[in-house]
């Protein structure tokens, strides 16, 4: 592909994009202040803001807890009786969470977990770090801004373009073999940024095609790196999305007329207080008293003509009040939508145990589907793409998430929900069982009913008594 395809490809892709451009913006603006000197609309009520911060942290401790193992590598049913296979496995799969965690996973994954929130779609980046860096992985979260997706037709976003101002120094520490057009190198004092466009695609046999373009203004396009990925870098995942639609909708896109209107409501309301604190007065302008001079502070002489009626209060039009009913329901709403009350119960007193049970059932029906899209596009790419990165570099053994082999098994606190469930109807059938005497425990065989709950509950291999090695034929 050349570098002026490559960049059509991008502009067309990006003309697909633009109408979301505005509803994203908007999103932001209401739940993220801008910086000084961006401008935007003032914010007033905070509402928003909050539960988007408090649900992108419950999802990053719900998914990914930092310093957590919250994913395991298990070998598959046919080779869960292979000797020394489980420890291998265990093995590998800490040395993964390490690299995972030295690489500042939980960093980045709060940022992109942010933007999935508030505009729906999230990207992340994982590299491979320069040999002699604390971890061989180096994790980025790429702001929506600067990524422009597209679906292939796999059903993921798969083709990734990211646009982004680079130096010259930056670009030769990104691209140390690039060759720079020679206009570029003369030395500036301002280091003016270069646009620079990176893309990866699919190229149709399972791998990925990667190349980078610097787009100067006035200058010819000039291809700076290209090459494979065996994994996509660029892991692009979604909250939830509409049939026929690239870019995912995020829980404060729904909310967004409400919290519109909450923002506007707390306005009317600050004005109509500062109102009923200053008061609205007239006077009549009779040569002694000016208007225009007067400063309604504690303490103030103001002058008036005698038998003048000077500085008079004016009534207040009406009262407000209704404006708080209003509002506890706009605020209530917005926390259900951005399911703060759900994710972060307030608890009052001691909960029993089926209460417990009960809530995260709840919880794991209200992201169940959200959950489900999750870990096909964010965690089990992440995984494999990190593990492909270790597998080369030497760090674990030559292991492939196939599922025919080796399985990904998820340790997280969501994950291990539903875990739980089958466990407790395991333990219930054993319970039933044995109440009907020998007739119904004849039919168990406890060592294998045991192994059983200690794979559905990630029990540690090592507690477990060894398995008996079959005779050799």
């Amino acid at each position: 592909m050349t570098p002026e395809t490559l960049i059509a490809r991008h502009a067309a892709a990006l003309d697909r994009r633009r109408p979301w451009e505005s509803t994203w913006q908007d999103c932001r603006d209401h739940v993220l202040a801008r910086t000084p000197g961006e401008g935007g609309p003032a914010l007033y009520d905070g509402t928003a803001a909050d539960a988007a911060e408090q649900l992108a942290a419950s999802l990053l401790a719900e998914l990914t807890p930092p310093w957590s193992r919250w994913f395991g590598l298990q070998p598959a049913r046919t080779l869960a009786d292979t000797p020394g296979l489980s420890d291998v496995l265990e093995e590998a799969s800490e040395t993964l969470a390490g690299h995972l965690d030295r690489g500042g996973l939980s960093l980045a994954m709060h940022q992109a977990f942010l933007d999935v929130v508030v505009c729906g779609t999230g990207v992340l980046l994982v590299e491979e770090a320069a040999p002699g860096e604390l971890s061989a992985l180096r994790l980025t979260a790429v702001p929506l801004a600067e990524a422009v997706l597209e679906d292939s037709g796999s059903g993921r976003l798969d083709t990734v373009y990211r646009s982004a101002g680079l130096t010259v120094a930056a670009i030769r520490a990104r691209f140390p073999k690039a060759k720079l057009p020679a206009a570029l190198l003369r030395p500036t004092d301002d280091a003016p940024r270069l646009p620079v466009l990176e893309a990866v695609w699919p190229d149709g046999r399972g791998a990925f095609r990667f190349a980078a373009v610097l787009a100067a203004p006035g200058e010819t396009p000039v291809l700076l790196a290209e090459g494979s990925f065996a994994e996509q870098p660029f892991i692009a995942f979604r909250w939830l999305v509409a049939p026929g639609e690239t870019y995912g909708r995020g829980p404060v896109m729904k909310a967004l007329p409400d919290i519109r209107t909450a923002n506007k409501v707390v306005e009317l309301i600050l004005k109509n207080a500062s109102i009923a604190a200053t008061g609205i007065w007239q006077a009549d302008d009779d040569g002694v008293l000016n208007p225009a001079t007067v400063r309604l502070v504690p303490g103030a002489i103001i002058p008036k003509a005698p038998g003048s009626a000077g500085l008079t209060p004016l009534a207040a039009p009406g009262n407000f009040d209704v404006s708080n009913l209003v509002l506890d329901d706009l605020r209530s709403r917005i926390r259900t939508a951005l399911l703060a009350d759900r994710l972060n119960p307030k608890v009052s007193g001691n909960r029993t145990a089926t209460e417990v049970l009960d809530r995260s059932a709840d919880t794991a029906r209200i992201l169940g589907a959200c959950y489900g899209r999750l870990q096909a596009e964010l965690l089990s790419p992440l995984v494999v793409r990190a593990m492909g990165i270790l597998r080369r570099r030497g760090e674990v053994p030559p292991i492939v998430l196939d599922g025919q082999e080796v399985r990904l098994a998820y340790r997280s606190p969501l994950a291990r929900l539903q875990a739980r469930a089958d466990a407790a109807n395991t333990a219930l059938f054993l319970q039933s069982a044995a109440a009907l005497g020998p007739a119904g425990l004849a039919q168990i065989d406890a060592a294998a009913a045991a192994r059983f709950l200690a794979r559905t509950l990630d029990v540690p291999e090592s507690i477990l008594t060894p398995l008996p090695e079959s005779p050799s034929a």
